[in-house]
């Protein structure tokens, strides 16, 4: 079973975004599932307009750190059984040791920004069917990346995603899957990554969600996003199969 995820976000220049891309769905990807513990590969284009962008960041607290990379035009995801995948040898480790074209390629992503994360917890949801292919991720991804803007506060975070939140997105219509993380290493302790269709609008469910729901305000209320976190996109690797 798939417990730990490699998430990587980042942007792409214009000029050579096209060549990047078919050489990481052609080439690198392909590549990287050859690695022993390897179980699947994503790629997700994520939304990039500026009236998302504008509401996420009116709804949403966001770190303020310079430090924190914020690349978010797309997201690049790896399963594995256990984080150890992830971490012998370790992204840094993978990157000192690539080739020349490996390393040209890659090096076209603009701030990059990663965490390795283990499950804390998953549900299945209606369209359990649609991740595919094998346990890739579903069509359609949102993924947000946070901390508690205080230690107080990250029980009762817990306390509702588990009462809350996983019993609403099981049953919630066009909604694949939904699984809670922490991480081993990376800026944000906290993500939760929710699988759905293509047709379901995402965004709209969870800001009705807000506007009706005290517990929901107060627990969003607490946390402190990624730079541009959540992102939402299609999946382009595997391509999706067209109803």
């Amino acid at each position: 079973m798939d417990r730990a995820i490699w998430a990587a976000w980042y942007d792409l220049p214009a000029d050579g975004a096209n060549e990047y891309i078919s050489w990481l769905h052609e080439v690198h990807l392909p590549e990287m599932l050859e690695r022993t513990g390897f179980l699947w590969a994503a790629h997700v284009d994520n939304d990039k307009s500026e009236e998302r962008a504008q509401n996420v960041n009116r709804r949403l607290t966001h770190t303020d750190n310079p430090s924190v990379p914020s690349g978010n035009g797309y997201l690049m995801l790896f399963g594995a059984e256990s984080v150890h995948t992830f971490l012998d040898p370790s992204p840094a480790q993978l990157a000192e040791n690539r080739g020349p074209d490996e390393r040209e390629m890659l090096g076209m992503r603009l701030g990059v920004r990663e965490c390795v994360f283990v499950e804390t917890g998953r549900i299945d949801g209606r369209e359990i069917a649609q991740r595919a292919p094998g346990i890739t991720p579903g069509p359609r991804i949102q993924m947000g990346s946070f901390n508690s803007n205080a230690l107080a506060n990250e029980e009762g975070m817990g306390a509702w995603y588990v009462q809350l939140r996983f019993p609403r997105m099981q049953t919630l219509e066009g909604c694949v899957g939904m699984r809670k993380l922490v991480s081993v290493c990376g800026w944000a302790k906290h993500a939760v990554l929710y699988e759905f269709d293509l047709d379901t609008s995402v965004e709209h469910y969870f800001q009705k969600e807000l506007e009706s729901e005290a517990w929901s305000r107060e627990m969003v209320g607490s946390l402190v996003h990624a730079p541009g976190s959540p992102s939402t996109g299609k999946r382009i690797w595997p391509p999706v199969a067209e109803s």
